[in-house]
């Protein structure tokens, strides 16, 4: 017997959750950790300094709306990677448009200002910190998901591992932003892009071991 037909019927058992069950649980479980990160970053880090201003809950809400969909992207993909049989053409479709669209919007940001300015609009004042503090506070959403994704049934462990980091990568750049004051789109897609992606990354390595079967 092939392991993907041994996963499938595994998966088809009477005591095996159903792909419905766990992505609630999925959300439940990673969205407890995105409060966490929420909550730890407007404790020890602070708020941004102009939330209490229009401009300032705009370009939150603007850039949570971009990390959000990458986690939706990531929760997407990690349901039918871990399901067997089912295709990922949707969500890698989904997160393509995503990433290409981010790329676009910031060739478009750049090419509009001064050469001389780029540099700076691209760095911004945290370009050094934002990767590793997604990557640190995406560990508060990764580990629960992980716990939950090992009733999973994926025959890629290590991809659908990468998907649960993507959702845990997102989720923590959302509550990242309510730090972060930068506003370029250029540095959301390029700096914030970064820590989801290690984020991604190490999902990537957890789940080749925890997952497999």
């Amino acid at each position: 017997m092939k392991t993907e037909d041994l996963i499938a019927g595994l998966a088809l058992e009477p005591g095996f959750p159903g792909p419905r069950q766990l992505e609630r649980k999925l959300i439940l479980w990673s969205g407890g950790g995105a409060l966490m990160a929420a909550l730890l970053t407007l404790l020890v880090l602070g708020p941004r300094p102009d939330m209490d201003q229009i401009a300032g809950v705009a370009s939150f809400l603007g850039k949570a709306g971009y990390t959000l969909a990458l986690a939706g992207a990531g929760l997407w993909l990690a349901r039918r990677l871990g399901q067997p049989g089912a295709r990922a053409k949707g969500p890698l479709l989904a997160l393509s448009l995503l990433l290409v669209g981010g790329l676009i919007a910031t060739v478009v940001e750049l090419a509009l200002i001064p050469a001389g300015e780029r540099a700076g609009q691209l760095m911004g004042h945290s370009a050094m910190i934002c990767p590793l503090a997604i990557l640190g506070l995406g560990l508060l959403a990764l580990c629960p998901a992980m716990i939950v994704a090992r009733r999973l049934a994926p025959v890629r462990p290590a991809a659908a591992g990468a998907a649960i980091g993507l959702l845990a990568g997102g989720l923590s750049a959302t509550a990242y932003g309510l730090h972060c004051a930068e506003t370029a789109v250029s540095f959301l897609v390029i700096w914030y892009g970064l820590g989801v992606l290690a984020t991604a990354a190490l999902g990537a390595a957890i789940g080749a071991r925890v997952l497999r079967w």
